[in-house]
């Protein structure tokens, strides 16, 4: 599993990949849908798959002595390490916004979601729906990626419309809190947001290799 890792990171990744992962930094944006910077990070992921398929690597990666499952594992790997390093930059940016940046006017004058541990748990599900749909979908035909990304990105939209209204619904502001305030709940969701992406990972990962083991390449 080392090495078709780092086969992944060393040969079959795209620049953009590791280019995006700057996209976590965008929690610090005030006024901007600050959950956009999961799908950049998606859409950095998605460039890897379209290098890798144009370079035949689906191929190359199932010619090697190793299980064609390991092949799937690989990818989810690689896919699972780029979404860490972004959350990381995320987290970052939660916890000085919540300490250092929490008095900040421009973010209390913000109509848009807070950077907070509910925005975390918001970023988990986002990349979740990624691994599901996009990463999943692929590994149907282990060639197509156009209509499973459109679905990612249709699906992702409306997650993050409906995740930034939210905290307009009257009993509902505790999902942008500032600061420390109702670090409880706040807590809470992050956790559902974990499993939420611990359960539609593991699912894909399963499915896809059920899938790619079918595949006659």
């Amino acid at each position: 599993m080392r090495n078709i890792m780092l086969k992944e990171m060393k040969l079959s990744a795209s620049l953009l990949s590791y280019l995006f992962i700057l996209s976590g930094l965008m929690f610090f944006l005030p006024g901007y849908p600050v959950l956009c910077g999961a799908f950049f990070s998606a859409l950095g992921l998605y460039k890897s798959f379209e290098f890798a398929r144009e370079a035949n690597d689906t191929l190359f990666s199932a010619l090697l002595p190793i299980a064609k499952k390991d092949v799937v594992k690989g990818k989810y790997a690689f896919v699972c390490v780029i979404e860490f390093c972004t959350l990381f930059l995320m987290v970052v940016c939660v916890i000085v916004r919540m300490t250092i940046l929490k008095e900040a006017p421009v973010y209390h004058d913000n109509a848009l979601m807070n950077a907070n541990c509910f925005a975390l748990g918001a970023a988990f599900f986002l990349f979740g729906l990624f691994n599901l749909i996009f990463v999943g979908g692929f590994f149907k035909t282990a060639y197509k990626l156009g209509r499973p990304f459109l679905v990612y990105m249709i699906a992702a939209f409306l997650s993050i419309g409906v995740f930034e209204a939210l905290h307009h619904i009257p009993g509902l502001e505790v999902l942008n809190a500032f600061g420390t305030e109702n670090i409880k709940i706040q807590l809470l969701l992050l956790m559902a947001g974990i499993a939420a992406w611990i359960l539609m990972t593991v699912f894909s990962c399963r499915k896809a290799c059920i899938c790619f083991e079918k595949i006659d390449l």
